[in-house]
């Protein structure tokens, strides 16, 4: 399962790539959202990609920005106050005797502490590095689809909730930002062939058994333990990733939600401990896979396998 990937965050890419256009209103509602108190998670490249507003509207975005990163900074800075109060009661109390209490305290309030000015760091940083552009289940990204022959960027949920299902569904299969490919005629078939969008991605992350990845069997008494393991292709390039959207609705929400679709892995990554991998479609099949015909569900499957398939190295995750 394709848990992590790191993927374009900005929208102007998109299109200075293919003459996208930006569904703004869409955006705006996911930044009002946020603001309000919804359960938003978006990248800090995302953000960044309206730092230097061009309408109106991008102006109000970048408002709803800076009105949740005061608020958030200023959670932030409470939090730290709080655990260095509480790292300093356990360092006065263990001046005179040792307690298991103080001792608890201060190694939690010290880890509480780093956590905390790790979160400030990163808020108030204006210089993107690769972590500031990754997604994991559940948050937003911005993906590529087609409207009427007119390409669009929107933001979705990485976590795809089709049409007509329950939401109780995102508990009940949580590895639903992934779509495998054998199951495409099963759970998706109400999505394939019908909401296509692509990612671009340069990296994919992956938690693996930390023996598998070591091509060997677990010890006696050994506990298992997974690792996290990062794919790039050779030579690097963006990667035109094949994903299923879907528009659901419901009594008081509407959500865009978006899934990646994967297949068994190319030798390399098996050999890494790894299942199931991501597919990057080749850019000349780009229409055909946003424009699909529902009746002609061969030529999708033919998209698929005509696949780019470029050599992944892997190494352990920062």
């Amino acid at each position: 399962m394709c848990y992590s990937a790191q993927i374009w965050q900005s929208y102007q890419r998109y299109v200075r790539t293919w003459g996208a256009d930006i569904d703004i209103e869409a955006f705006y509602r996911l930044y009002w959202l946020r603001n309000q108190g919804g359960n938003v998670r978006l990248a800090k490249a995302m953000d960044a990609a309206f730092a230097e507003p061009a309408s109106a509207r991008e102006r109000e975005i970048k408002a709803l920005i800076d009105e949740w990163n005061a608020r958030e900074a200023s959670r932030l800075e409470q939090e730290l106050f709080k655990q260095r109060r509480r790292l300093a009661d356990a360092e006065r109390t263990l001046q005179s005797k040792t307690t298991k209490k103080a001792l608890e305290d201060r190694r939690i309030s010290t880890t509480k502490v780093e956590w905390a000015l790790g979160k400030l760091a990163d808020l108030r940083r204006s210089e993107l590095v690769d972590a500031d552009s990754r997604i994991f289940p559940g948050w937003h990204a911005p993906v590529l689809v087609s409207e009427r022959g007119r390409l669009v960027v929107r933001p979705m949920r990485y976590q795809c909730r089709p049409a007509g299902k329950p939401a109780a569904n995102d508990r009940r299969f949580p590895g639903t930002y992934n779509a495998r490919r054998d199951s495409l005629g099963g759970y998706w078939k109400d999505v394939f062939g019908v909401s296509h969008g692509i990612v671009v991605a340069n990296a994919f992350f992956e938690n693996v058994s930390l023996h598998a990845m070591e091509r060997r069997a677990l010890a006696q008494g050994e506990q298992e333990r997974n690792v996290v393991l990062e794919f790039r292709p050779r030579p690097a390039h963006d990667m035109l990733v094949a994903c299923l959207w879907s528009h659901w609705s419901g009594a008081d929400e509407a959500l865009d939600s978006f899934a990646a679709i994967t297949d068994e892995p190319p030798p390399e990554v098996a050999a890494a401990g790894h299942d199931r991998c991501i597919i990057p479609i080749k850019p000349t099949h780009l229409r055909a896979w946003l424009e699909p015909d529902s009746a002609d569900l061969d030529a999708q499957q033919a998209i698929l396998e005509d696949r780019e398939r470029p050599y992944y190295e892997h190494r352990l995750a920062a």
